[in-house]
């Protein structure tokens, strides 16, 4: 699995994934590409769907246009499939590897209802893959000690309506700007960076940092309500 849960490997290939509606919904072009092993997948999946129309596959009901990022950095609406419906549609494919991509759809949608079970898996598979990248113990431990100090600050901000990602883009340049003087985009360009997530990439004392500005939001959001009441 890949450190930006958003994405996803199978067969060394990223497929894009979010969830939705409690559970995994997947790109279907990555997927068709995947089995096609085409360059025109959008192509393909054009004219799958209306084979499936065909068949009687109810698309408006079953296939999502969620948004997910393209390869230019920005979301855009893009089909997308549950693991259910998922299976329908690549059965649809002629293609070598469709048992093998089903088994690895139905392991993934598996292992992410372990981990709403036992949050500990989780955690556990992500220090796994981190470790398997190179990463030190004491830098990894620091990150996942990020993760859910930048977590709680989120839930903070759930509370007071902050709901769209522009919101949180905003909120979340100021932390960067007071703890170093630079917004996140700057940081990664700076650090010649693209899709890559800027934390993966930061020193143990750039976490360190990043830990004290978000939990100084928390604790400055906390009092206020003490404050108000």
């Amino acid at each position: 699995m890949d450190l930006d849960n958003s994405l996803i490997v199978f067969g060394g290939t990223k497929i894009r994934r979010i969830w939705h509606n409690e559970e995994w919904w997947f790109s279907i072009v990555d997927i068709i590409e995947i089995l096609t092993d085409s360059s025109r997948a959008r192509k393909y999946w054009s004219d799958l769907k209306v084979k499936l129309i065909d068949e009687g596959f109810e698309l408006s009901e079953k296939i999502g246009q969620l948004k997910l990022q393209s390869a230019d950095g920005k979301y855009y609406e893009t089909d997308c499939a549950n693991t259910k419906n998922m299976f329908r549609i690549i059965q649809s494919v002629p293609s070598p590897k469709v048992e093998s991509l089903k088994q690895w759809l139905a392991q993934v949608g598996y292992e992410r209802i372990q981990e709403i079970e036992d949050p500990e898996l989780a955690q556990k598979r992500m220090k796994e893959i981190y470790k398997a990248k190179g990463y030190s113990d004491n830098w990894i431990e620091k990150r996942v000690r990020g993760i859910a100090i930048r977590d709680e600050l989120t839930d903070e901000w759930k509370k007071r309506d902050v709901k769209t990602d522009k919101e949180y883009a905003i909120l979340t340049a100021e932390i960067s700007k007071a703890a170093f003087g630079i917004t996140p985009s700057e940081y990664k360009e700076l650090k010649g960076l693209k899709k890559e997530n800027l934390r993966d990439h930061m020193t143990d004392l750039e976490l360190i940092f990043t830990m004290l500005g978000d939990a100084s939001t928390i604790r400055i959001a906390k009092n206020k309500d003490v404050k108000d009441s």
